[in-house]
């Protein structure tokens, strides 16, 4: 076991990434360690790398089999006004890769979640993307187009009950008590769908395609001409998401 010296901006998830263990490995070697009272300068046991696992923490080693985690652009660019049918959106090939739009999304979940939470945000997005056969980057992208990966994102109700980080339909809350199984359900319910409605994965069976899924996804109908008609939803959800896979910036995102 070696130790590791907080430096300035340190977070324990962030040094779990580094040193390629797992945030539970490194809390379990700091016991009684407050994630949100980092000194500088303060001393911390890292875990041996043997055996770990690989890291929790985010993407730099994903699993093979996991759809979507090889392969991809570098991403970056401004944002682009994509519309009208499926055929007028970037090829899956042309996305970022996930490592890329991991690093480019975590700072902005950890505006509103804990190291852990963000962590388990990350197991969860891998562990049902292996599950189902969507895209991780699709299902971190719809994350983030929905909630920001807020865990405790509102539950909005428009005549469907839309709960969860993926606002899915009527499925499962985040639960303080339970956050990793919840978190976990969340996106599975966003995903693979619940026993009220349909999930990405059947979307994009139903339709061909991710893009017309996107949009049945938040409208529940889709005018497979334009992608941009909103069908009573939000007008430019699908654009905004193709954006987020090229890995675009834009102010306000």
């Amino acid at each position: 076991m070696s130790t590791y010296t907080i430096k300035q901006g340190d977070t324990l998830f962030e040094i779990a990434k580094k040193s390629n263990i797992s945030l539970e490995q490194l809390e379990a070697a700091n016991p009684g360690l407050d994630p949100k009272k980092l000194q500088l300068g303060q001393v911390i046991k890292l875990p041996s790398k043997s055996n770990n696992g690989g890291n929790q923490g985010g993407p730099q080693n994903p699993a093979k089999g996991i759809p979507g985690s090889h392969g991809g652009t570098n991403g970056g660019g401004n944002y682009v006004n994509y519309g009208g049918p499926a055929s007028n959106f970037p090829n899956p090939s042309q996305w970022a890769t996930y490592d890329f739009l991991w690093k480019q999304n975590y700072r902005l979940m950890k505006l509103n979640d804990s190291d852990s939470e963000v962590a388990q945000i990350h197991q969860a997005i891998e562990k049902v993307a292996s599950e189902s056969g969507v895209d991780v980057r699709v299902i971190l992208c719809i994350i983030m187009q929905e909630s920001g990966g807020n865990v405790r994102v509102r539950t909005t109700n428009n005549g469907v009950r839309n709960p969860g980080i993926m606002q899915s339909h009527n499925g499962v809350e985040f639960d303080p008590a339970k956050p990793a199984a919840s978190i976990l359900q969340m996106v599975r319910d966003g995903t693979e769908g619940t026993k009220s409605g349909p999930g990405l994965k059947q979307l994009r069976a139903k339709h061909g395609n991710y893009y017309t899924a996107f949009r049945a996804y938040n409208s529940g109908s889709v005018n497979e001409k334009d992608l941009n008609d909103p069908v009573g939803a939000t007008a430019d959800y699908v654009q905004k998401t193709a954006n987020r896979l090229m890995g675009h910036s834009w102010k306000g995102m």
